[in-house]
């Protein structure tokens, strides 16, 4: 054990942690140059599309020096604020972290609250000064920046550039100096965290873990503490760049288990591993359990698909802990699944991995936070879904989950941010001066407001500068109402939404706009109307095509084009009666981006 550093990557999104990751594999020679590539980690072509991480990445690599020849476990985690679950179960995993900051922007919000992460769990931090081969790197800015944040000494704080590799040899050596070896008994009982899991279609479930007390074999016969399953291992082995079979793994090791389990309901993410024969007393603890933020409906675009959907989100899950679902129905949509996420970009992210993974055609419904609904008989009731509120005489008060918002920005684009955050009913709390020219802003306000389109407003009036981060800050009154759409008179469930009343009547306006755009024409004319309770707020009417059953009607009485005018009204009046609006896909979307 005195020859293992586990370590991982912190820092805000596109501070270049990805890129350095790339260097420390080709200095320790733990990459050929054959399969050398851009952002090696970064194995998703979603990630490499976006240029962002979106799982986290554990892979080991050897180095040797003067002190002797070490094992260097290394996990590569995401930046942004969506996919943070990924960086506390890392975190768990690790002694030590990298905390990356590019010379060229100084400290966002995110590299703050990702320090606190590490902090939290007492990981040694070395603190690295990435891009400085940059023009426009601010080296001793920034270091006074971080000096301040973490209270180190100047000298501490390693120099580097990811793209040139300026800088690595020192990373590895602070890293061997600083970072603590792995604590543990390799003659305890086996107990083993796991952090990540994936599914493989031939083998089953492989399971990534950290052994912390004890010693894995190949062919031991293993328990999963909290499901309480028994299973043998087939194989273990370290984590390269691919899967690397070892007889023995112990105490301090980050590996993988298979063991040919097949449903994905056996394998939690932050289970503990440990012998049938000689159990450990109780499972390790220090994970936390995920808390979705945003709820969103995924149905199958084909009804038959809903098992197919199920076992994809199964396996998905697998993969990515932090979603969770569970079924539901509507009136609109048939049987889908009530899912929630950590975040608007997390929600688009399972979407595409849906349809690039699984092949899975879903629509997705409007997203909605989780609000607490108190009747007139003092009950509680959790509401995920608008259709899922009670009758308007049986509320005593409606609840809505606030968060506490960090905003760090260049002041000169303080008013703008302002703006945007009381539009969005969110409460001026604390500003901090963190340089002459970087404040950072404190806010009160509903998750339901920054559910939408927050995220891309705040980068646009802050030209991509403004970076932001949150925490739940528990639940206050708020005066909400449904907002229904219906479609000739029958309510669309799919497309309700709750909604601030202040808010109600112009939302309601601009919803019946967009949908009369995206419907198709019929043969009959389609009501769009938004209601809010029994009262309409809005209409617009999408027209009928209509055929010209006048053309052979020429000359002659009146009367005669009148007849066959109004034995067309008559098909069109039943037509619209046995005739169904169809939906597409894009309105469901446009609603999210009305602006």
């Amino acid at each position: 054990m005195r020859d293992i550093r586990n370590f991982c990557i912190i820092a805000h999104i596109d501070h270049g942690k990805s890129t350095l990751a790339d260097r420390l594999l080709e200095f320790t020679e733990t990459v050929s140059e054959r399969d050398s590539q851009e952002q090696i980690l970064d194995d998703m072509d979603l990630e490499r599309e976006r240029g962002i991480t979106i799982k986290s990445h554990a892979i080991q690599m050897n180095y040797e020096n003067e002190k002797g020849k070490f094992k260097l476990n290394l996990i590569d985690t995401p930046g942004h604020v969506d996919f943070s679950y990924e960086v506390s179960r890392s975190i768990a995993a690790c002694e030590g972290a990298l905390l990356i900051v590019d010379a060229t922007q100084g400290i966002q919000a995110q590299t703050i609250s990702n320090l606190y992460l590490a902090i939290e769990h007492d990981l040694e931090i070395i603190p690295i000064l990435n891009k400085m081969d940059l023009p426009n790197a601010m080296p001793l800015e920034v270091t006074d920046q971080i000096v301040d944040l973490i209270g180190c000494k100047p000298e501490e704080i390693i120099e580097a550039s990811g793209k040139t590799g300026y800088g690595v040899d020192k990373i590895l050596e602070a890293i061997i100096d600083r970072v603590p070896e792995p604590k543990g008994d390799p003659n305890a009982p086996l107990q083993a965290l796991i952090f990540d899991s994936v599914f493989n279609s031939y083998r089953g479930i492989i399971a990534y873990f950290k052994i912390k007390n004890g010693s894995l074999r190949k062919n031991d016969l293993v328990k999963f503490f909290n499901t309480g399953r028994e299973y043998k291992a087939d194989e273990v082995g370290v984590l390269k760049l691919g899967l690397e079979s070892r007889d023995q793994l112990s105490a301090g090791d980050v590996g993988y288990i298979i063991s040919g389990i097949k449903t994905s309901k056996e394998v939690k993410v932050g289970d503990t591993i440990t012998h049938v024969a000689n159990p450990c007393d109780k499972a390790i603890d220090g994970f936390e359990n995920v808390k979705p933020m945003v709820f969103a409906g995924i149905y199958p675009v084909d009804v038959d698909d809903y098992e197919d959907l199920r076992s994809s989100i199964e396996k998905l899950q697998l993969n990515d802990a932090s979603l969770t679902f569970e079924p539901e129905s509507s009136v609109a949509l048939g049987f889908g699944f009530r899912c929630g996420f950590l975040g608007l970009l997390h929600m688009e992210i399972i979407q595409e991995r849906l349809d690039r993974e699984f092949d899975m055609n879903v629509i997705t419904t409007v997203p909605n936070v989780l609000y607490k609904v108190y009747t007139k008989k003092d009950e509680v009731l959790d509401v995920y879904n608008p259709s899922g509120l009670p009758d308007v005489s049986r509320i005593d008060r409606i609840e809505e989950p606030y968060i506490k918002a960090q905003v760090i920005l260049k002041s000169d684009y303080m008013g703008q941010v302002m703006k945007l955050c009381l539009d969005k009913r969110g409460v001026l709390k604390n500003t901090v001066y963190l340089t002459s020219d970087r404040v950072e802003l404190s806010f009160d306000m509903p998750l339901g407001e920054i559910v939408f389109d927050f995220y891309d407003k705040l980068k646009s009036v802050s030209k991509g500068y403004a970076s932001f981060d949150y925490h739940l800050n528990g639940y206050q009154e708020a005066r909400l109402i449904r907002l229904d759409i219906l479609l000739n008179g029958e309510y669309v469930d799919a497309l309700s939404t709750l909604i601030h009343f202040d808010h109600g009547y112009s939302f309601g306006r601009r919803i019946c706009e967009k949908l009369k755009d995206l419907i198709p024409r019929q043969q009959f004319d389609i009501a769009i109307q938004a209601a809010i309770g029994a009262k309409i707020i809005a209409r617009e009417t999408v027209k009928a095509l209509r055929k010209d059953v006048t053309a052979k009607c020429y000359g002659g009485d009146i009367s005669r084009k009148r007849k066959l005018l109004e034995k067309q009204k008559k098909g069109k009046k039943r037509m619209r009666q046995v005739g169904n609006v169809e939906v597409p896909q894009s309105a469901f979307l446009a609603v999210l981006k009305l602006d």
